[in-house]
């Protein structure tokens, strides 16, 4: 199948073609001051602008890569540290929604690869399932056959921020209850990090299940209640 590539922007990147693997982060609304999200995209913009100006494509490629990882272990650490802002995803009643919502969508949304629940942040990994209600038929006339393009196309475009935004609306509300509470829960914007190969994805799955412990939240992270990930997925 031809790779569906898909980018778009807001405050952060995104890139989301289809058929890959992806690392996602999602955090509560606060969790990050503004100060540090101004110094994190100002630090950002002279970096790019610095490997924007190397003149090899295989170079700057990796460079670029080198950076998302570093830029993304910055952010993340200050997302640990920064304990001014809600940390509702401490209460285990509140936990307990997200996880069974996250393991809900495994098998219908995604393939649910690893995850790691953090008292202000979640990271997940999954591989989104594409999903077709349309039924193929060769004399359709062309009319049917381009609206059927357009509805197929519509199920994959941004197919990583139409299902986080799902599972963020549903557990907003759930949580917001429990904590008898309005507004905003989660933070409007997600992470995501398309996962190149099978050494990166157990890199990475490495990272997220070390989150509490490198948080000082427990020693072993095979303790930690709201970590999980599939082996199946890392052979």
């Amino acid at each position: 199948m031809k790779e569906n590539k898909i980018y778009y922007r807001r405050n952060l990147p995104h890139y989301q073609p289809e058929g890959c693997t992806f690392f996602v982060t999602f955090r509560l609304t606060q969790s990050l001051p503004l100060n540090v999200i101004v110094k994190l995209i100002n630090e950002k913009k002279l970096e790019l602008k610095r490997i924007n100006n190397i003149k090899s494509k295989i170079l700057k490629k990796q460079k670029y890569y080198e950076f998302q990882q570093k830029y993304f272990e910055i952010f993340d650490k200050y997302i640990d540290t920064y304990k001014k802002g809600p940390s509702w995803l401490v209460k285990d009643e509140v936990a307990s929604i997200v996880k069974e919502a996250i393991h809900y969508r495994d098998g219908k949304d995604y393939k649910l690869i690893a995850y790691t629940i953090m008292p202000n942040h979640v990271h997940m990994i999954f591989t989104p399932i594409i999903k077709s209600r349309i039924n193929e038929n060769s004399d359709l006339s062309r009319t049917q056959n381009e609206q059927i393009d357009n509805a197929r196309r519509s199920v994959r475009v941004y197919i990583v921020t139409k299902i986080l935004q799902e599972l963020k609306r549903f557990t907003a509300l759930k949580c917001n209850k429990i904590l008898n509470r309005h507004g905003a829960f989660w933070h409007h914007e997600s992470y995501d990090h398309v996962i190149r190969n099978i050494d990166e994805l157990r890199r990475i799955v490495n990272y997220i299940l070390q989150n509490p412990v490198k948080a000082n939240l427990i020693d072993d992270c095979d303790k930690w209640k709201w970590n999980y990930y599939n082996p199946n997925y890392l052979l």
